[in-house]
């Protein structure tokens, strides 16, 4: 189960605490040195090299670890890349409760929901040696191999894939506060999520694609107007 504790002292300073699904690995990565430095350095090293040439080798070497003490943390790199997915969509759910906790008007709730989902995240999370932006990025571009495979009805069981489910719910909820009779509110929120996804790629690699622009991200915008206009 994938837990959020956040703990605030003096109202000022954050300190957070991400548990993932046990299930994702075998020995649990945020509680060692080394754990610590394979998920971090796996973020930058897949990001660079991409997932399909990454490998626990050359993650080791990068560490300057062995390989099998890497296989003590995790069984493979797929079960790395849905332990580096849960964690981001945890992160995601935190921004959420964070930012928008003290607002009362349902309306504006939400406009806030979907501008964090859909903008740039911020580059550093409290407590964490892991780059949002990074993390953001192999989401962007590896995400959909944690879950378009073969195994992918098996590890759903296994609640691999509950930290995203919770983000789509919780905004889900936020819609339903704005307009009780929506009939499409998972489908919305996950088309949304996956469309701003999908148009910050094209923007890197196939901006014929998009009219977003580096210098003017209009991403946010285009889904807050689009989801204003479905939901009434």
């Amino acid at each position: 189960m994938v837990v959020i504790l956040l703990y605030l002292q003096r109202m000022k300073n954050i300190h957070l605490h991400i548990e993932v699904n046990p299930e994702l690995y075998l020995k649990n990565p945020n509680a060692t040195e080394l754990g610590r430095r394979i998920v971090s350095e796996g973020v930058r090293m897949i990001h660079e090299l991409g997932f399909e040439a990454f490998t626990f080798k050359k993650l080791g070497e990068k560490i300057d670890s062995s390989e099998s003490s890497i296989y003590r943390y995790f069984e493979s790199k797929h079960n790395l890349l849905i332990y580096l997915v849960s964690w981001y969509w945890v992160w995601a759910e935190y921004m959420l409760v964070f930012y928008t906790a003290n607002i009362e008007d349902p309306k504006e709730k939400l406009v806030k929901a979907i501008r964090i989902l859909t903008g740039q995240p911020e580059k550093t999370a409290p407590d964490s040696e892991i780059d949002i932006r990074l993390l953001s990025d192999i989401i962007i571009t590896e995400s959909v191999k944690a879950f378009h495979t073969k195994d992918v009805d098996v590890e759903n069981g296994k609640g691999y894939f509950k930290s995203y489910k919770k983000v789509v719910n919780r905004v889900v909820e936020m819609i339903l506060m704005v307009n009780p009779d929506y009939q499409y509110p998972r489908m919305l929120v996950s088309t949304i999520i996956e469309g701003a996804h999908q148009q910050r790629y094209f923007a890197v690699h196939l901006p014929s694609l998009t009219d977003t622009k580096e210098e003017s991200d209009v991403i946010p915008d285009f889904y807050l107007k689009m989801l204003l206009r479905l939901i009434g």
